[in-house]
């Protein structure tokens, strides 16, 4: 009696894709445009000889948050099990925060998944490319917070020493970056304070300082 023949499952190879992204402030920045990581992007995947087969993109969107249509999309991806390697320019596009790196990185070792970033030379199939990737997200994350206090210390030195840090309130004029009392704008805003005291309406101080 002869043995049966094994059957041979092939299964399709898993697909090659690409993220780009840009936020608002980004989209001015010579270099860092959609079409620029795109072409970037191809280019590796032309030297390395991988077969690209799409490149997602998010336009417009911030880094704080993985909830953007297109990281959305390629997670969804990632996880159906279709998806061998992730190719980014650069490891900020994918994400500023330590925690929502480590939750990618997780999503995709277990679904078989590589994130390579080509500005940093970073392939997490290895646990070298793991550990550095890790590192630098803890680095860009430092680096955010830094420039928020830094920027948080500078206004409040700004606000004690009567300095302009935004919009001229009513009532002064900037001199450079100080605030100099603007005489007849505080007349007015004595003005319109006493008539709204008085019960008067916003049309009617509006056209008495008319």
């Amino acid at each position: 009696m002869r043995g049966r023949k094994a059957k041979i499952v092939r299964t399709a190879p898993k697909a090659t894709i690409g993220y780009c992204r840009v936020s608002t402030e980004d989209q001015a920045r010579e270099g860092v445009s959609l079409q620029a990581q795109e072409a970037r992007i191809r280019a590796y995947c032309d030297a390395m000889d991988i077969t690209l087969t799409d490149v997602i993109s998010d336009a417009g969107e911030s880094a704080k948050s993985l909830k953007r249509p297109g990281m959305v999309r390629v997670l969804e991806l990632v996880e159906s099990g279709e998806i061998a390697r992730v190719v980014v320019l650069k490891l900020d596009r994918i994400t500023r925060s330590t925690r929502d790196l480590a939750e990618l990185l997780d999503t995709f070792a277990k679904h078989d998944a590589a994130l390579v970033s080509i500005s940093e030379h970073l392939d997490t199939q290895s646990a070298a490319g793991r550990l550095v990737v890790n590192m630098l997200g803890v680095v860009a994350q430092w680096e955010r917070e830094a420039i928020a206090e830094r920027t948080s210390m500078a206004l409040s030195h700004k606000r004690a020493t009567g300095k302009v840090y935004g919009r001229t309130p009513f009532g002064y004029r900037r001199a450079g970056d100080d605030l100099v009392v603007d005489p007849k704008a505080q007349k007015a805003l004595r003005e319109a304070i006493a008539m709204n005291e008085q019960g008067a309406s916003l049309r009617q101080i509006a056209d008495h300082l008319t």
